[in-house]
C-alpha cells in the first residue's frame, strides 16, 4: 500500500504548482516513503490544469481531478478523499503557505503515535490580523467550545489522517473546516495538533471571504444538529413542540378559569391570549415536524448504517 496521499485543493494556483511539486517529490524522495499526490482543480479559469497535466508526464505519482466549475474546497477534499490510496493522508493548501517539510513528522504522528487525526497550529501567522486572524480566533474558540475538540485552529489546510477516516466521513458545504467535528460524530477519539510553519503568500491573491465565515457557522450548527438527531429527529422537534404546546395549553387554562371566575373578563384584551395561540400553533408545528422527520428517516435507505472498525471471528 501507498504510504502518503497529500492531497491538494486548488483554485487559480499554476505559478505556485511546480514549485510545490518540486518539493514534495524532495521530500518525499528524502524519506524513501511511497506516495502519491492528488491535485483537484477547483474550475480554475487560468492555466493550472495545463500545469498539473504537463508535470504529470515528468512525476506519474502526481494525479489530478479536474471539476467542470467552482464547488468549493470541501467538494474538492471529499473528491480527494475517495481518490486516496495512502496509508496516511496529508492535506494542504497550494500557496505555498504550508510547508511539506511538515510531512514527515505528520507521518510519524499518525503511524507511530496511533492519532487518528493530526491538525496544523500555524501559532504565528502572515495573514491580516483584523479581516482574517480575528473572525479565524473567534470561531475555533466557538467551534472549541461546541464540540470540546481541544485544538487551536481547526481551519489550518495542513492536517494528516489516518485512512480510516478520511473513508468514513464526507465533506460538504463549508464543512473543511470542521472535519475534526464531522471525524469526532464518526466515532474517532485520538486527535493530535503539531504546530507549523505558517509561509508569507508567494504566488496568486487570497480566496478568504467574509461570506465564508457567515457559511461556515452555518454548517457548524449543521453538523451538531445531524450529528446528534439525524436518526432520532423526533427527540428533538417533539419535545421543543410538547414543551411549547403544553405552555399554550396552561395558558388557555389559566384563561378559562379567569373568565369564568369574573365574568367581566375579556380573553381577548389580554396579550397573553395570543401568547397562549401563538404557543399551541408552533407547539403543533414542531411536532408535527419531529414526525415527519422520523417517518423520513425510517424508511431511508441508510437509516442502519453504522461505522465499524474491526470484527472478529464470529464462527
Amino acid at each position: 500500500m501507498t504510504d502518503i496521499s497529500v492531497i491538494i485543493p486548488l483554485l487559480n494556483e499554476d505559478e505556485s504548482l511546480p514549485e510545490l511539486m518540486t518539493w514534495i517529490e524532495k521530500v518525499m524522495t528524502s524519506n524513501n516513503f511511497s506516495y502519491e499526490v492528488i491535485m483537484i482543480d477547483d474550475g480554475s479559469t487560468d492555466n493550472s490544469w495545463k500545469v498539473i497535466e504537463e508535470i504529470s508526464h515528468r512525476n506519474s505519482n502526481l494525479k489530478g481531478i479536474r471539476f467542470r466549475r467552482n464547488y468549493g474546497k470541501s467538494a474538492a477534499l471529499n473528491e480527494g478523499f475517495k481518490a486516496a490510496k495512502g496509508e496516511v493522508i496529508i492535506t494542504m493548501d497550494a500557496d505555498m503557505q504550508d510547508s511539506p517539510d511538515e510531512i514527515p513528522a505528520l507521518y510519524k504522528m499518525i503511524k507511530e503515535d496511533g492519532f487518528d487525526l493530526v491538525s496544523g497550529w500555524k501559532k504565528k501567522r502572515y495573514d491580516n490580523a483584523l479581516t482574517k486572524n480575528l473572525p479565524s480566533k473567534l470561531f475555533n474558540a466557538a467551534t472549541r467550545g461546541m464540540s470540546k475538540i481541544k485544538l487551536h485552529d481547526f481551519n489550518c489546510g495542513l492536517k494528516a489522517y489516518n485512512q480510516k477516516v478520511v473513508k468514513s466521513i464526507e465533506v460538504y458545504g463549508e464543512m473543511h473546516r470542521y472535519i475534526p467535528v464531522l471525524a469526532q460524530w464518526a466515532g474517532f477519539r485520538k486527535f493530535g495538533e503539531k504546530i507549523v510553519e505558517h509561509r508569507a503568500r508567494k504566488y496568486g491573491v487570497t480566496k478568504f471571504g467574509w461570506s465564508r465565515f457567515v457559511n461556515g457557522f452555518l454548517d457548524l450548527l449543521t453538523i451538531f444538529f445531524v450529528g446528534k438527531f439525524g436518526k432520532r429527529p423526533m427527540h428533538f422537534f417533539g419535545l421543543w413542540g410538547s414543551l411549547v404546546f403544553f405552555i399554550g395549553l396552561a395558558i388557555w387554562i389559566y384563561l378559562f378559569i379567569a373568565k369564568f371566575a369574573f365574568l367581566q373578563y375579556n380573553m381577548t384584551e389580554r396579550p397573553i391570549f395570543y401568547v397562549g395561540i401563538i404557543s399551541l400553533v408552533i407547539g403543533t408545528q414542531l411536532f408535527l415536524a419531529g414526525f415527519l422527520g422520523e417517518l423520513i428517516t425510517r424508511n431511508g435507505a441508510d437509516r442502519n448504517v453504522y461505522l465499524i472498525d474491526e470484527k472478529l471471528s464470529l464462527s
